[in-house]
């Protein structure tokens, strides 16, 4: 367990960016105390300090994770986000996107959201921009990449791909021994 580099802090926060804008400081900032970011076999944790104390007390080797898993690094340096931060990211989500119920199956399969399967989308929602799924209980089930923005998805066709598939809650069951 180390600390971030610069070069990995900055990589970490540019994605966080896409999908809560400037709200990336209310995951460090917190009232409830001070949280980091720690990094252990390429897997980025976030956890609080008190916690990250305590686990500097136990062997890298013995160690198996801390806190919760935001994603993990591949061989690239690019950082892929993992359903586990969805329960930090939907509060602050910038741009937001409701499936109908009869395309959430469908997303929790993996597939990405049809413009025949949206329900509402978030105005002023730029292309390629990190989005939450919600159902339209508000239930959030995941996140992906707008395909399309809020003014191209009125005139789409109804199989034209508005939201690009990144996570969804349906993961926790499908790759259950990746997670983590």
């Amino acid at each position: 367990m180390r600390p971030l580099t610069d070069e990995e802090t900055e990589i970490l926060f540019a994605k966080l960016a896409k999908y809560v804008g400037s709200n990336v400081r209310m995951l460090v900032e917190r009232p409830d105390g001070a949280f980091c970011f720690r990094l252990h076999n390429d897997r980025v944790y976030y956890l609080s300090e008190e916690m990250m104390r305590r686990a500097t007390n136990i062997a890298r080797t013995n160690l198996i994770s801390m806190g919760t898993c935001f994603g993990k690094f591949n061989h690239a340096k690019k950082l892929r986000l993992h359903i586990t931060a969805l329960p930090f990211l939907a509060p602050y989500a910038k741009y937001k996107v409701w499936v109908k119920p009869s395309q959430e199956q469908s997303f929790l399969y993996g597939n990405h959201v049809l413009k025949s399967g949206l329900g509402r989308i978030t105005e002023n929602t730029p292309l390629h921009h990190g989005v939450v799924i919600y159902s339209m209980n508000d239930l959030p089930l995941g996140f992906g990449v707008a395909a399309k923005t809020t003014a191209d998805c009125k005139n789409a066709e109804p199989a034209a791909i508005v939201v690009y598939h990144q996570a969804d809650i349906g993961e926790y069951l499908r790759d259950e021994e990746l997670i983590g």
